[in-house]
C-alpha cells in the first residue's frame, strides 16, 4: 500500500511539472502587462504545492534503521603499551621518591656532635676512674692491676677533644698509681687524646673518698663524673653538671645531676 502510493504521488509530481513546463512556455510568450493577478496566484500556489510534494517524498516512510548495539571495545595493542607505559611511569617515580627520601633522611650525628651536645659544650671536665674508667670498683684491686674499659675508650678520646679532662682515684700506695698510668698508656690515652699524665690526679694515703671531693671543687669543672652517690650529692651545690655512673638510679639526684648505668650508654655508645 506504501509502495502504491508513492507511485501514485510521484505520477502527480510529473503531470504537475508538465503542466507547469507548458504555463511557464505561455507566461513567457506573452507580455508582462496582460498578466492578471489571478495568474500570478495560481503560478505561487502551484510553486508552493510542488515543493511540499517533494519534501514530501524525501522523507523516509518506513520505520527508521535502529542504530547498531555499541560493541565493547577489544583492548589493542596501543592500549596495551599505554597501560605499560603507566606502570613504568610509577615504578620511576617510586624510584624517584625513594632516592629523595634517603637523601633527606636524618643524618645520625657522630660520636663527637654527641659528646659535645650532652655535655652542653662544656670545657673542663672532671672523671672518676673505679667504676667509670677501669674496670676495677676498689682501690684494692688497684694494688694488683689496672684495666680500661674496651667500651669506654671511644668516649673518653672524644671527651679528651672537647674538654679539658682531669681524671682523679685515691690510691693506697706507689704501685697502684704506676698500675693505673700503665694501664692508660696502654690504651692509648696519652697518645691518641689530649690528655696527659699531669691531668691524672691521685689522691694518696687517705682512707676516705672525701678527699676526691676537695680535688673536685679546687678545680672548678663544669661537670663532674662519679661513680659515688655520696661524692656527687656533696658537689651538687658547688658543680654545674654532674653524671652519677650506677646500675642502679638512686630515687632522689638533684636537678643538675644526671644518672646512667655507664659512661657509654649515657652517650648512647651501646
Amino acid at each position: 500500500m506504501a509502495d502504491y502510493s508513492k507511485e501514485d504521488l510521484v505520477q502527480l509530481v510529473k503531470r504537475i511539472a508538465d503542466y507547469l513546463t507548458f504555463k511557464l512556455s505561455s507566461l513567457f510568450s506573452l507580455s508582462l502587462d496582460s498578466l492578471d493577478s489571478q495568474s500570478i496566484v495560481a503560478l505561487v500556489g502551484l510553486a508552493l504545492a510542488i515543493l511540499f510534494t517533494w519534501n514530501l517524498l524525501r522523507t523516509p516512510s518506513g520505520p527508521q534503521r535502529r542504530q547498531p548495539e555499541r560493541q565493547t571495545p577489544i583492548p589493542s595493542s596501543s592500549g596495551l603499551s599505554t597501560y605499560s607505559n603507566a606502570n613504568f611511569t610509577s615504578a620511576e617515580d617510586s624510584r624517584v621518591h625513594n632516592v629523595i627520601d634517603e637523601l633527606f633522611q636524618p643524618i645520625k650525628p657522630t660520636l663527637g656532635q654527641v659528646v659535645r651536645q650532652k655535655l652542653i659544650d662544656g670545657r673542663k671536665v672532671t672523671c672518676r676512674l673505679l667504676g667509670v674508667i677501669l674496670e676495677e670498683t676498689s682501690p684494692e684491686e688497684l694494688q694488683k692491676q689496672a684495666t680500661v674499659r674496651s667500651s669506654v675508650l671511644e668516649v673518653l678520646l672524644e671527651i679528651t677533644k672537647f674538654c679539658d679532662l682531669y681524671l682523679m682515684e685515691r690510691v693506697l700506695d706507689d704501685e697502684s698509681e704506676r698500675n693505673v698510668l700503665l694501664a692508660l698508656e696502654d690504651a692509648g690515652v696519652f697518645t691518641s687524646g689530649g690528655l696527659v699524665k699531669d691531668k691524672v690526679i691521685f689522691v694518696l694515703f687517705c682512707s676516705i673518698e672525701n678527699g676526691r671531693t676537695s680535688f673536685v671543687r679546687q678545680l672548678e669543672p663544669d661537670w663532674h663524673i662519679d661513680s659515688s652517690f655520696e661524692i656527687v650529692s656533696q658537689l651538687a651545690r658547688f658543680i654545674k653538671y654532674q653524671l652519677h655512673i650506677s646500675p642502679i638510679k638512686p630515687e632522689r639526684v638533684a636537678a643538675n645531676v644526671f644518672s646512667s648505668p655507664s659512661l657509654e650508654q649515657f652517650f648512647g655508645c651501646v
